[in-house]
């Protein structure tokens, strides 16, 4: 059951992440794109809408829900199967104490072990994430409506399989440390807002409050890894091994650091919030229904 619980809580946020998400990272793939002329996140978001249309927006909305969903389950299953295995001695939710200086000290001297457990969910979900993640950026890139089947078809039919394992360097490089961050900062924000608000904040607010700002947190630091990622899955020649570090080089000394390496950072934090706000939501309301209707397994 507890299987089961983790992979529909998992489907139902990746639902609310997606949806809510898109529009944000179609945006942000425009702006890290080579062939991105240098506009500004609105003159861009104003050029999609007028050139081709609003819903462009959410162009390849159904690879990344696909994805998402897939790439969630694997990495909140593990997540909570290595939080199952190695518990933690402080549950934050039950804390009707934890005003005290000693329950601090201990939860956060633990908060390594989220952080550890999200860099080996990162590593591990990259490899059933890339696919996707190349069909995804291929579609975004496209101005001419193009179905996310059809990017797949001509991948396959010119590269082969190898071509949707594109840049799984970079995959590892970019989803490793975010994970770390995202599931570190994400219990820590729980606990923080819990105790500061001496356990009066609805659980509610404090998954979307905490969702939002692991969601930020964990893109700022994985933003740098992100972009040469982007460049490299969407070239249709990009090497599948091997050409991740040189083209991170060639942005940082073409375009510096700020401009080359962070290009799209604006968009990406103005997702981040909403989006990964909806994904723990629902995670959590879903797993909270589990627990009503099956108790905890």
């Amino acid at each position: 059951m507890t299987t089961g619980r983790d992979v529909t809580s998992a489907f139902v946020g990746s639902l609310f992440c997606a949806y809510t998400g898109q529009p944000f990272d179609t945006l942000k793939v425009r702006l890290q794109a080579p062939t991105s002329s240098p506009l500004s996140p609105t003159s861009t978001f104003l050029k999609i809408i007028r050139a081709e249309s609003p819903l462009a927006l959410w162009k390849g909305v159904v690879p990344t829900t696909l994805g998402m969903c897939i790439e969630n389950a694997v990495a909140f299953g593990i997540n909570e199967q290595l939080k199952r295995s190695f518990p933690s001695p402080l549950e934050p939710f039950d804390m009707g104490q934890a005003g005290g200086g000693r329950v601090k000290l201990e939860f956060y001297n633990d908060i390594v072990r989220p952080a550890l457990f999200g860099l080996g969910t990162g590593f591990c979900s990259s490899f059933v994430l890339i696919s996707s993640e190349v069909v995804k950026t291929r579609t975004q890139i496209m101005t001419a409506a193009v179905s996310s089947v059809r990017i797949t078809k001509d991948i396959l039919r010119e590269r082969g399989m190898a071509g949707l394992f594109v840049g799984v360097d970079g995959q590892i490089m970019r989803d490793a440390p975010f994970y770390a961050v995202f599931f570190g900062s994400y219990e820590l924000s729980k606990f923080s807002l819990f105790t500061l608000s001496d356990g009066r904040l609805p659980e509610d607010l404090n998954y979307l409050l905490s969702g939002g700002l692991a969601g930020m947190i964990g893109w700022f630091v994985a933003m740098p890894f992100d972009v040469p990622k982007t460049i490299l899955q969407s070239d249709p020649k990009g090497k599948v091994l091997g050409g991740y570090f040189p083209i991170m080089a060639d942005v940082a000394r073409k375009r510096g650091v700020i401009n080359g390496l962070f290009a799209g950072l604006g968009p990406t934090m103005v997702r981040a919030f909403p989006s990964n706000a909806a994904l723990f939501l629902g995670v959590e309301w879903t797993k909270k229904l589990f627990d009503t209707s099956f108790g905890k397994g």
